[in-house]
């Protein structure tokens, strides 16, 4: 039998635990956010940040997004999606070439010569063709946003390279499997290494250059192990990688639609956009940073652009060639990709 004193006790029990949950009531949806890279990196600062804040302000404070950078809440960066599809975490941001075959076609905007130099009308292009041509393949998550960053430069730790006979007998990271398929066309040997692990491989000379943007040379340091930064004229890069900030489908579902449209509003054409220009900053920023080191940025003529490209041309077949074997018709969503770029960069 309860007594008074207990009663008092439990009464003032409630009273303190309502005061200590007050804050949390406040925020009804929490939502875990978990990436590869660090918190100094500026997709982390400059991207993931605003969006969360965005997103928190058009719920009127009833979101809370908690990110959680650097791979903190365990697993492998590969792993990442696999994370989402089942729950374990609420959001991710990774690359999608870290599960080889998994997005077939939204590699299309990762060839060489369907992505050239353009991150705005690539970003607002997967945009446009994402109902129509890539949504089936997001199995398991509710897609925020998809991107691409300012494409695939190469870093060479201490070799000047002006033409694909230049890479012979190379080992070089690439970021994905068409990357493999770049750095094979162009006759070295690719190597798979996540973000994270660039500059071990460098220093242990695992690899003699790797294929990644500018915006990475800050947090990575990698003024202090690469003396040349090649990419080809008018900012032409070697292919890309896509990115996808998505939730998981059930926690999606679960929402009120109040909360979905604070998430939708904040995810819009408009900010697809403006991510690009956010990585455009960023790239400026690192190669300005390596510049500044007394690094050399190697810019290519345009004949020796050219000759790259026209050695990359077989990439496009190569991936027309297996997609084909999953039923999807390459050579079809290669103009509509094209078709999407060209019409966006005459509105950028």
């Amino acid at each position: 039998m309860l007594t008074r004193r207990d009663l008092g006790r439990m009464a003032a029990g409630a009273v303190l635990a309502a005061g200590f949950a007050a804050p949390a009531a406040a925020q009804e949806f929490v939502f875990k956010l978990h990436h590869l890279l660090s918190e100094r990196s500026p997709a982390h600062q400059n991207m993931l940040l605003p969006w969360a804040k965005q997103v928190e302000a058009n719920s009127g404070g009833r979101v809370k997004i908690e990110i959680y950078p650097a791979m903190s809440l365990g697993g492998k960066p590969p792993e990442l999606v696999q994370q989402v599809r089942d729950g374990v975490v609420d959001l991710i941001w990774t690359v999608n070439g870290y599960t080889p075959g998994l997005f077939p076609r939204t590699e299309v905007f990762e060839l060489p010569g369907v992505y050239r130099n353009d991150i705005k009308a690539t970003n607002l292009a997967m945009y446009d063709l994402f109902e129509s041509d890539l949504k089936q393949e997001y199995q398991g998550v509710e897609v925020m946003w998809l991107h691409v960053h300012a494409g695939q430069a190469l870093m060479t730790v201490d070799k000047e390279v002006h033409s694909p006979a230049d890479l012979a007998g190379m080992k070089i990271r690439i970021p994905s499997r068409t990357g493999a398929w770049v750095i094979e066309a162009l006759g070295a040997a690719p190597l798979a290494t996540p973000v994270p692990e660039v500059p071990q491989a460098l220093s242990k000379r695992v690899i003699d250059a790797t294929l990644l943007p500018w915006e990475i040379i800050p947090p990575l340091k990698l003024h202090d192990q690469i003396k040349y930064f090649i990419e080809g004229h008018n900012q032409t890069r070697f292919g890309n990688t896509t990115f996808q900030v998505s939730m998981n489908k059930a926690r999606w579902d679960s929402l009120p639609p109040e909360i979905q449209k604070a998430f939708r509003d904040a995810s819009g054409r408009d900010w697809w956009a403006k991510v690009a220009d956010i990585w455009r900053a960023g790239d400026d920023f690192g190669i300005q940073m390596a510049v500044k080191a007394g690094r050399k940025h190697v810019v290519l003529t345009e004949e020796e652009t050219e000759a790259f490209m026209e050695a990359l041309e077989p990439v496009v077949d190569r991936w027309i060639e297996e997609v084909s074997s999953k039923g999807i018709d390459g050579r079809a969503l290669v103009e509509k990709a094209r078709a999407a770029i060209a019409a966006n960069a005459t509105v950028n």
